[in-house]
């Protein structure tokens, strides 16, 4: 039988890849806590990258990890912490054995819909930026621990069908699918990082997963070449999609 007692699921993803929609889904969920990005202002403290309101959030986040990582595995407050991450948070030179740990999900999108995505917020893209590769390394790591594939869903999955793709992700993660998590309520939410002014204006406008757009992307060639380097990873876990 399912053992549907705490559950420490962790969602991995790039940036710019439905990653807020999807804790928004999550974060509707009645036996859920969410939690946004927890490695973002340690990241930015070890990386020295200039980011927007890079010093809010190092002021407002915890930046140590130990502390990040003893609260990613402890239990929470309700049966079910989400925890939205941003694969390209992890910095080398830390150990990562602590997501063997969690209950681990992949969430992709295609590396010109991201790039598309990402550079109409921020002009500084790079390969590092969009996490691909921290993905992958991820993913295997995760896999090798298992002895098979964790799940893999793709943005346009959830996007053409989020009640099939969802429930398959639940089941997958060995929780109950609930249908709160489909709709959500327009607006800031408070489990929001203080980030979410800057990145989150349009999925504030949402109440529930849009349909997907038909568009061609047409990427200037330096990033398409970042596009091109990014395609070998996105491929080798779209492989595994639900």
């Amino acid at each position: 039988m399912t053992n549907f007692a705490q559950k420490n699921i962790a969602m991995w993803s790039g940036p710019r890849n439905i990653s807020t929609a999807m804790m928004y889904a999550f974060g509707n969920r009645k036996d859920c806590v969410a939690w946004d990005e927890p490695f973002y202002g340690f990241s930015l403290k070890q990386r020295g990258n200039d980011h927007p309101m890079r010093n809010e959030i190092i002021a407002a986040t915890e930046c140590d990890w130990n502390k990040l990582v003893a609260t990613c595995v402890a239990p929470a407050a309700k049966p079910v912490l989400y925890q939205k991450h941003m694969t390209h948070h992890m910095e080398p030179g830390f150990d990562r054995s602590f997501i063997k740990k969690l209950t681990n999900a992949f969430l992709i999108r295609s590396p010109e819909q991201v790039l598309a995505s990402y550079t109409q917020k921020w002009t500084d893209a790079s390969l590092q930026a969009i996490g691909f590769v921290e993905q992958a390394e991820i993913f295997d790591m995760v896999a090798n621990h298992l002895g098979h594939a964790p799940p893999v869903i793709e943005a346009d999955q959830v996007l053409t069908n989020p009640r099939e793709t969802l429930a398959k992700l639940c089941i997958a993660c060995g929780i109950v699918f609930d249908e709160a998590m489909l709709h959500w309520p327009k607006g800031p939410k408070p489990f929001d990082g203080v980030w979410a002014p800057h990145w989150y204006n349009a999925v504030w406008q949402s109440e529930g997963f849009a349909a997907p757009q038909a568009k061609t992307i047409s990427l200037p060639k330096t990033l398409q070449d970042i596009a091109d380097q990014a395609q070998p990873y996105y491929e080798k876990l779209k492989a595994h999609r639900l």
